[in-house]
């Protein structure tokens, strides 16, 4: 993910909303006359989460530091990324008297739990068991803190049975567990984890025209997509706010989607309320179930508010890996050959159903971000060992 971040108080000019174009394009105020994430806790797998954005003021618990190496806690981020993932999900938008930056949900809470930096590790291969050590860790307190909805926006290129055995455990807790399918997709599209790791929802991005984004991985393990280009929100302390573009934002979308859904039904489970998201998403318009673009297609939370269907049976998953990887047959989550991947990812387009706010998302504008007051960085989060993807 591309952070720029834009120091001082001009940058939170009144058109700041009005630059979040995800919003618009996902009737967010609709929504949020419905639901606005209350009572939901969203775990942020990450870089940290910085509590002193004013966006995010009042939405940050206490979590947990596994970056024993990097100096500060769970409320330090060391990168930036997981801050602005925590923007995009919960941000409230109380700067300056509520012109600052939304997420879309921002009744929702943050469990912020701090990952080792392991781009810093000596080698890849030194790198990828630093992650699979403690990301197995990450996701088991997760969930044993009562997270409903596990967001990690976050990939790297090995699985591990102590990955899979952990998404298990949180999955029979009762978590969600989404995750970034990486912004490879333009290069060598290889296949990262944790998002093809059976039992979590591997997320694509999508722009305004609602295709795949170029640089959004596609494959088996693409599962559902959502907005991720040309994102505006909350990130780092003081009044900082960035723009960004890749997997992880759609990730942290479809985390918050998920927030507001079970917010209005808190009886569901994990299972109903991932049923409900498929049952009303929209798909690929080449009439097919998936493809290996957008997966089973974009995210549509409004729609899933107002009519749901039907949530179907609380125990059991609606996604066909786990069976798969049970009976020991190939799952979504594995590699697949270069070939079929791109003539799945070749049409990526959403199907309305009906919907108009696909008309909205294709024609929303975004207005230019005026850069006053402040010095402006790029930082580009590192994918050589580990990525935020």
């Amino acid at each position: 993910m591309l952070l720029i971040g834009v120091g001082g108080a001009p940058a939170y000019a009144e058109s700041t909303r009005g630059q979040q174009w995800f919003l618009d394009a996902m009737r967010a105020e609709e929504m949020w006359r419905i639901s606005t994430g209350s009572g939901i806790t969203v775990a942020v797998i990450d870089s940290g989460v910085d509590p002193s954005n004013p966006d995010l003021k009042g939405r940050v618990l206490r979590g947990k530091d596994f970056a024993t190496r990097q100096p500060g806690d769970d409320h330090t981020d060391y990168q930036g990324h997981g801050t602005g993932m925590a923007g995009l999900i919960a941000g409230t938008g109380a700067y300056d008297g509520g012109r600052g930056a939304f997420g879309l949900a921002p009744g929702a809470k943050i469990l912020p739990i701090r990952m080792p930096d392991v781009s810093k590790a000596p080698s890849e291969a030194d790198a990828a068991v630093e992650f699979n050590e403690f990301a197995p860790k990450a996701i088991r307190y997760a969930a044993d803190e009562g997270a409903q909805i596990i967001n990690i926006s976050l990939g790297q290129r090995e699985d591990s049975p102590k990955l899979a055995a952990a998404v298990k455990y949180a999955l029979k807790k009762g978590s969600l567990i989404f995750a970034g399918v990486g912004n490879n997709g333009n290069k060598n599209n290889e296949v990262e984890y944790p998002a093809a790791t059976p039992g979590v929802v591997g997320v694509a991005a999508v722009g305004r025209d609602l295709h795949r984004t170029a640089e959004s991985e596609y494959g088996p393990q693409v599962d559902m997509s959502a907005p991720g280009d040309d994102m505006l929100h909350a990130c780092g302390g003081g009044t900082g706010l960035c723009r960004s573009h890749g997997t992880s934002d759609a990730t942290a979308l479809v985390s918050a989607s998920a927030a507001l859904i079970w917010s209005k039904h808190p009886t569901w489970t994990n299972n109903q309320v991932l049923r409900v998201m498929l049952n009303t998403i929209g798909g690929p318009t080449d009439g097919a179930k998936r493809n290996d673009g957008i997966g089973y297609g974009i995210v549509r939370p409004r729609i899933a508010l107002k009519n749901p269907g039907d949530p179907g049976p609380a125990d059991v998953y609606p996604l066909p890996d786990l069976a798969a990887a049970a009976s020991s047959s190939p799952r979504p989550g594995g590699p697949a050959s270069k070939g079929s991947a791109e003539a799945g990812a070749k049409k990526t387009e959403a199907s309305s159903k009906g919907d108009a706010g696909s008309v909205v998302w294709g024609a929303a504008g975004v207005g230019a971000l005026v850069l006053v007051g402040g010095a402006v960085a790029a930082v580009l989060a590192g994918r050589r060992r580990r990525s935020a993807v």
